[in-house]
């Protein structure tokens, strides 16, 4: 990934919270046929230091826990919100019209090497507390439990854990760092006005990087 330096973000906590936000990860792998990507919700542990493991889980009959080598190399990449940027809202067009049009986003890629697990006990845990957490919002949270235990052990034996302890992680906060002030609170409060839902999430996170 191109990464200037005003762009990188290298605090792990931060990157953390970015995966913890948006769990779907794109995993991608190089198998037989060339390189391979899978669309998967993890969880991030802080563990081991200093950036944690990422865990998942496919179907059984995905073949990238088969066809992902053991000790190859792997990514993940996760996406926070991102959107379109006109020159229109800088302030500074007003005076200089050499200006383009630009896409702010923020993005952190995960590198490490992937094991396949096929314990069940791994994959009943992972999967209760993956449950727990996408539930915990609910009125009333549907558990694990909820559905008959025959039923879940059938459901555990047609999954395979994915487990990617992170040997490299890479944070692009893109968000107008490389403008003055006044161009970037313009393109805040544009698309604050204009982007719609995905734009306001952005511009709250223009917001948190100006203020650190």
């Amino acid at each position: 990934m191109y990464l200037p330096n005003h762009f990188a973000e290298e605090r792990v906590d931060v990157l953390h919270r970015l995966i913890e936000a948006h769990p779907l990860g794109t995993l991608v792998t190089l198998g037989p046929d060339g390189p391979d990507a899978n669309h998967l919700p993890f969880e991030i542990s802080p563990d081991p230091a200093p950036f944690g493991t990422l865990r998942g889980h496919v179907a059984r009959a995905n073949p990238v826990w088969r066809t992902a080598a053991p000790g190859a190399p792997a990514l993940v990449v996760f996406h926070g919100p991102g959107a379109y940027v006109s020159p229109s809202l800088y302030p500074s067009k007003r005076e200089d019209a050499r200006l383009v049009p630009t896409w702010n986003y923020v993005v952190v890629h995960a590198h490490g090497s992937l094991r396949a697990i096929e314990d069940s006990a791994w994959l009943h845990a992972f999967v209760e507390r993956l449950t727990r957490r996408h539930e915990a919002s609910r009125h009333q949270p549907w558990k694990v439990t909820d559905a008959p235990e025959n039923f879940i052990e059938s459901m555990l034996r047609g999954i395979v854990g994915l487990e990617l302890p992170i040997a490299r992680l890479l944070g692009k906060w893109k968000l107008s760092q490389n403008r003055s002030s006044a161009d970037r609170l313009g393109a805040e409060a544009g698309l604050r006005r204009e982007g719609g839902a995905t734009g306001k999430a952005l511009a709250d996170w223009m917001r948190d990087a100006a203020e650190e």
